[in-house]
């Protein structure tokens, strides 16, 4: 099975893995901070906080930013719920916006805008596929408006400008993203107080850590702050450091394999859309390349397509469903329409993109989903 995301994981990781349990530290230490040194650097930011997962990224970028109950926030529905569910445990109301168009799958500034209220005080701009949203636009809409701007950068682990307009970004290492440490995420933040209010909040809100303690040879330490179990493990940093050293190299072989996949597509399938694949000169997105997602033609059955797929031997996923028509939060929302989120969702699919991937795989992937949509169009002819 061709799989839609496959880690490389190999010697390296196993080495660095090896070299922890050696040592015998294993809860944060000096592997975690080499890492947010290191992740910093990549992106061209001054320090970073590593974290237990992207969504304790986001909750501790609100909480660090005082969003809060009675508080809204503007969010994409086109993500995955943790997007939405950050707000939540703020305290916060999520305010669910739509994308700008089939074909370029971003949350909308003009649907934002008409949904801003005297209670807005956040907008979560999510860089969805790895695709990052227009850092200029997106500024200046929160700056005229009095708004924080959080971008959750989940997709776009080494793509350039991602973290680095936002007051806040939250970078995920899940298991399927660009790189992994299996669970794990990022924060990097403009601001050096919020950073540091941060990396305290992720531990209990206690003023020292072990390790700290250990350096220092003290024993005592305060809570100052409420704070949560968000922290990262020596293990988890250890492996992101040897991930981040081919980040870039994977990247790129990524972004090759998508310009593949579009001209591909563009030749083999004229009737699917390629998301991004038209660029527009006013917002021009660099990108990771995290996920290739398509649009099915309206008229193509998509579970057939998907399985058509599976029986040539390649997956496929859908990103995502709708944060607002998951039932928790269809129930709080009965009568919310996101008509081209909605739209996308119902036709989108993911196909494998991958550094493991060759060239010859890509064409496969092309030749089955050509035959797979034009054998659904017969079978609708012949109904």
């Amino acid at each position: 099975m061709l799989l839609v995301s496959d880690p490389i994981l190999g010697t390296e990781e196993k080495t660095a893995l090896s070299d922890v349990v050696d040592r015998g530290w294993i809860t944060m230490g000096d592997r975690v901070r080499a890492f947010e040194q290191a992740f910093a650097e990549t992106h061209g930011v001054a320090d970073a906080v590593a974290v237990s997962s992207c969504t304790a990224a986001l909750h501790l970028i609100l909480q660090a930013l005082g969003v809060g109950p009675g508080d809204e926030v503007l969010v994409p529905s086109l993500s995955f719920v943790a997007t939405a569910n950050c707000v939540l445990y703020a305290g916060a109301t999520p305010v669910f916006v739509d994308i700008e168009a089939l074909d370029w799958p971003l949350i909308s500034r003009a649907d934002a805008a008409a949904k801003c209220t005297a209670k807005t005080k956040a907008v979560i701009v999510m860089h969805y596929a790895g695709y990052v949203a227009d850092r200029d636009a997106w500024r200046e809409f929160a700056t005229s408006r009095g708004l924080l701007l959080i971008e959750d950068a989940a997709h776009a682990a080494g793509a350039a400008d991602a973290g680095r307009f936002g007051h806040a970004a939250a970078f995920s290492f899940y298991g399927n993203k660009n790189m992994t440490t299996a669970e794990g995420g990022m924060v990097t933040a403009r601001d050096e107080e919020m950073l540091d209010k941060i990396r305290q909040m992720r531990s209990h809100g206690m003023t020292s850590g072990t390790f700290q303690r250990f350096s220092n040879r003290t024993v005592g330490y305060d809570v100052t702050m409420l704070g949560y179990n968000y922290r990262m493990d020596e293990l988890r940093a250890a492996v992101g450091l040897a991930q981040l050293k081919n980040l870039a190299r994977w990247n790129e072989k990524r972004r090759k394999l998508t310009q593949l996949y579009m001209q591909s597509l563009k030749e083999c399938c004229p009737n699917i859309c390629v998301p991004f694949a038209k660029r527009r000169a006013s917002a021009e997105p660099s990108s990771s390349h995290h996920i290739m997602p398509i649009v099915l033609p309206e008229d193509v059955d998509q579970q057939c397509v998907i399985d058509h797929l599976r029986d040539a031997g390649i997956q496929t996923s859908n990103h995502y469903p709708p944060i607002h028509r998951l039932s928790f939060y269809r129930s709080r929302l009965p009568s919310l329409s996101l008509p081209r989120t909605e739209q996308f969702a119902r036709r989108e699919l993911t196909i494998p993109l991958h550094p493991k991937m060759e060239e010859r795989q890509v064409e496969n992937v092309v030749a089955a989903l050509a035959n797979a949509v034009n054998q659904n169009h017969l079978e609708g002819m012949a109904l």
